[in-house]
């Protein structure tokens, strides 16, 4: 043990004596750092300045400055730099930033959310003031744009990920929305203007701490008062004042003009400038330059289709706009018109001389307000309708109707001075904005917009195109206003014109002038050489004329009207209320850009739903008598009124079981089995039980009109249905069947015997009618029959071709064998509703005598 413990004193004693060795030096060492120091110390206490604070005692004089190890270590090479805890903290963050974008590039989401909880914690202790770092607002913008992309591909072409990558991406998804709320007014500083944004100074870094540590007095309360007396001078980027004051407005506009549509253009900064020369403008002329450029500049922040105006700058251009009309109405010798010279004195401003009535300036009033009108459309565009926020937008509209009729009054006054030489289409531009706020709403509407309007105008001021006393009649109001445009306008502003006085025509039930002027403008025939905007304004047109045709109880009409449209399946598409999804064919972003831009506000579309109720409503009472008039018999020449109708008839057939009916479709062909069966009532019912109606003016006289047309048509298709079975047949008993009038039945069976529908007899002595029985024909009747009808059409195209080349030389030929005129049957006689039903079939297969035993039977999949 002993030998143990000295072996152990050797090895200790050599230890401790190399440790005390070590000591030793390491204090020596000390010690003379301490008396370097100490001898700094004295010499720097020395130099210092009388101005300098107290020497350092304490701790504090064994920190060394910024400055000084700055010295030192640009003195000695090879030393490492030693950096402040805010420049580290600044690193980690940058290097954060970098994991998180290389993550974005390989779609590693599983990094991605702990880079971001990283990143959160990090930048909480750099935030100045309750401000992020311009890299981090920069990083979490570009991470949730990132974010949207990857979600939007996983609903279009959904890819399974990886379990870390899914269970990241969803808590990236519900960490970055709540994480952005807090940095939200930065975000949208950096989503505006990016590089601006990154420019900005809002952001210092963090400046070296000073040598020597000077304090200054306070400054005194005089001088602070003397400093908000005076103000805060604006500056511009080299630091000079800008003076604002009425010498200066000029030049202050014409480098806000020369600046527009320049890259890295501060138009907030320029509308603030702006602002601030409105307020020290003193003459009319530039309070009307500064309001004319105020304005531009305002539209110009709505560039671009899938961003509208900001909602306060489209009121302040509205405010502004309405003191324009104001300062032009008051001060009569300043004109703004389009052909004016522009003032190149940026020094003087313009004055009257001898000779001289007005100081023309150059601008548009009516572009001023087609832009205000178009941005008011957009903003509506890009709002959820079914929220009040809509509805509060659209209250704008009524402010936004003054400046149009304000605008009006004023291209009034100043086209009576023919020196002013002022183009009839601006005022033919303003008169058609007044129509399209108008036309498609109803009369007591129309007359409230008036009157508030004409409110805001001073009772000395009057239109010589629509006075004030037009304010309480919309119906004269838009036909005064679309005479005159008949008279002054030509091309797409007059077929505007025609179809929004058709349009209003139509949605107030007078159906016989609106189609008349249809009719006789012959837009049909050129519709399609105007602009995509007026072909569906045609569009809209025709389907509100099908609309008032029906509740007028015109069937025949109102389907006939409403094929175009509802028959191609594209309503959506051509009514402008919304775009269709193609299947096999590939939209461009700039068409659906342009489709997008084309939508119409939902306050101005008409019920999808209803149209699609009424047309196949009237397809049902057209289309079933027709169906149990020709039946499945081959040797009868089909006749389709409605291709739409049969399709979903004939899926209704093939179902095996068919439930309640659940919508519109399903109610309309429950109804259409019913009535084809005979069961009129039971179809009444179905009809009545689809709530649409409700929407329409005046429902119940809808649903009456409805249940007379019902019996009508049941009437004729159980003629048509059961006409084999019957010698004579008793009006009375039809009468009580169907629950009409007697003479109602007389005249529904004389109408199909005239119209040769019906082979019968009306005995009218004894109300009976006698049916007579048809000969069946053979197998090759039929065909020696279709084939006279099939040489006969033959003859006639070449009959037409021929004429058309020798230019009605053919017509005399034609008329010599009398081939030309297509007399055989019956479906060139007479016209109503029987003779548009019968087409070309003949007269020797009416009456039904082609039976085939089924209420629907084989014709619809015929």
């Amino acid at each position: 043990m002993s030998r143990f413990f000295r072996a152990g004193d050797d090895s200790s004693s050599e230890s401790s004596t190399d440790e005390e060795e070590l000591y030793s030096a390491s204090e020596e060492e000390e010690e003379q750092e301490e008396q370097e120091s100490s001898e700094e110390e004295e010499e720097e206490e020395e130099s210092s300045d009388d101005e300098a604070g107290p020497a350092k005692k304490g701790l504090s004089r064994f920190l060394v400055d910024q400055a000084e190890s700055e010295s030192e270590e640009s003195e000695e090479e090879g030393t490492t730099k030693v950096k402040s805890a805010k420049d580290k903290r600044f690193d980690e963050l940058e290097a954060t930033i970098t994991a998180i974008q290389n993550g974005q590039k390989i779609n590693d989401w599983g990094s991605i959310a702990n880079e971001f909880d990283k990143l959160n914690r990090q930048v909480v202790k750099l935030q100045d003031g309750g401000k992020a770092p311009k890299s981090y607002i920069k990083c979490i913008a570009e991470l949730e744009d990132s974010l949207n992309e990857t979600l939007a591909k996983q609903k279009v072409t959904p890819k399974k990920m990886n379990a870390t990558a899914a269970r990241g991406l969803n808590a990236v998804k519900q960490r970055i929305k709540k994480n952005s709320k807090d940095y939200q007014s930065q975000i949208d500083a950096f989503r505006n203007d990016r590089d601006a944004f990154m420019e900005s100074d809002e952001e210092v870094a963090p400046a070296p701490k000073p040598t020597k540590v000077r304090f200054h007095e306070a400054p005194l309360a005089d001088e602070a008062a003397e400093d908000e007396d005076k103000g805060f001078a604006r500056v511009d980027k080299r630091g000079k004042a800008i003076p604002f004051s009425p010498e200066s407005i000029q030049k202050h506009l014409r480098a806000i003009v020369e600046s527009r549509g320049r890259k890295n253009t501060d138009r907030n900064e320029q509308i603030r400038i702006m602002e601030e020369l409105n307020k020290v403008a003193e003459t009319p002329y530039l309070k009307i330059r500064v309001l004319q450029t105020l304005v531009s500049t305002r539209f110009d922040l709505g560039v671009g289709t899938a961003t509208s105006m900001p909602l306060e700058h489209w009121k302040a251009a509205e405010k502004e706009l309405s003191a324009l009309v104001s300062l032009l109405e008051a001060h009569k010798d300043h004109v703004v018109i389009e052909n004016a010279e522009e003032w190149d004195d940026d020094d003087k401003t313009p004055v009257l001389g001898s000779d001289d009535k007005y100081i023309k300036i150059p601008g548009s009033v009516v572009s001023y307000i087609e832009r205000l009108d178009d941005e008011l459309v957009r903003s509506l565009q890009n709002i959820d309708p079914h929220t009040s926020e809509y509805i509060e937008r659209l209250s704008d509209e009524a402010s936004l109707y003054t400046i149009i009729l304000r605008g009006l009054l004023y291209y009034e006054t100043i086209q009576k001075d023919a020196s002013l030489e002022i183009p009839q289409e601006s005022l033919n531009r303003i008169i058609q904005r007044r129509l399209d706020h108008v036309y498609f709403k109803p009369g007591q509407v129309v007359k409230i917009l008036e009157e508030n309007a004409w409110k805001q105008v001073s009772s000395g001021i009057d239109s010589a195109i629509t006075s004030r006393d037009l304010s309480g009649d919309a119906e004269q109001l838009i036909q005064t206003l679309c005479n005159y445009l008949f008279n002054n306008s030509e091309g797409i502003i007059r077929a505007r014109a025609m179809l929004c006085q058709i349009y209003f025509l139509a949605l107030h039930n007078e159906y016989y002038r609106a189609r008349d002027m249809m009719l006789t403008s012959h837009l049909q025939e050129n519709i399609a050489n105007f602009d995509v905007a007026t072909q569906i304004l045609y569009n809209r047109t025709l389907v509100q004329v099908g609309l008032c045709a029906f509740r007028r109880g015109l069937v025949y009409d109102a389907q006939n009207t409403l094929q175009d449209i509802c028959g191609s399946g594209r309503q959506k598409e051509l009514l402008a209320q919304g775009v269709m999804m193609q299947r096999f064919n590939q939209v461009s972003p700039e068409q659906e850009r342009l489709e997008k831009q084309r939508q119409l506000p939902f306050h101005m579309h008409i019920n999808l739903e209803l149209l699609e109720c009424v047309y196949l409503t009237c397809s049902m009472l057209l289309e079933i008598p027709l169906l149990a008039q020709i039946g499945s018999s081959p040797d009868i020449k089909k006749r389709v009124i409605s291709k739409t109708y049969r399709r979903m008839l004939e899926y209704h057939e093939r179902q095996i079981f068919t439930g309640p009916p659940e919508n519109t479709r399903d109610h309309v062909m429950q109804a259409s089995k019913a009535l084809a069966a005979g069961e009129w009532k039971k179809a009444t019912h179905f009809i009545h039980s689809i709530k649409i109606w409700d929407l329409m003016p005046s429902a119940e006289d809808i649903k009456a009109m409805l249940a007379k047309q019902i019996q009508e048509e049941g009437l004729r298709t159980y003629l048509f249905t059961y006409a084999p079975f019957y010698d004579t047949l008793a009006i009375e008993t039809l009468s009580t069947m169907f629950e009409l009038d007697p003479v109602k039945v007389s005249a529904v069976v004389s109408k199909m015997i005239s119209h040769e529908e019906l082979a019968a007899a009306l005995d009218q002595v004894t109300n009976t009618v006698i049916f007579r029985k048809g000969v069946e024909l053979s197998r090759l009747q039929s065909l020696a029959l279709a084939l006279s009808d099939k040489a006969s059409a033959l003859i006639e195209t070449n009959e037409r071709t021929l004429e058309v080349r020798t230019q009605g030389s053919a017509n005399a030929f034609t008329r010599k064998d009398g081939r030309g005129g297509g007399q055989r049957g019956g479906g060139q006689r007479g016209g109503g509703r029987g003779g548009a039903r019968t087409g070309g079939n003949p007269q020797r297969q009416a009456g039904g005598t082609q039976f085939t035993g089924g209420a629907l039977g084989a014709a619809v999949r015929g």
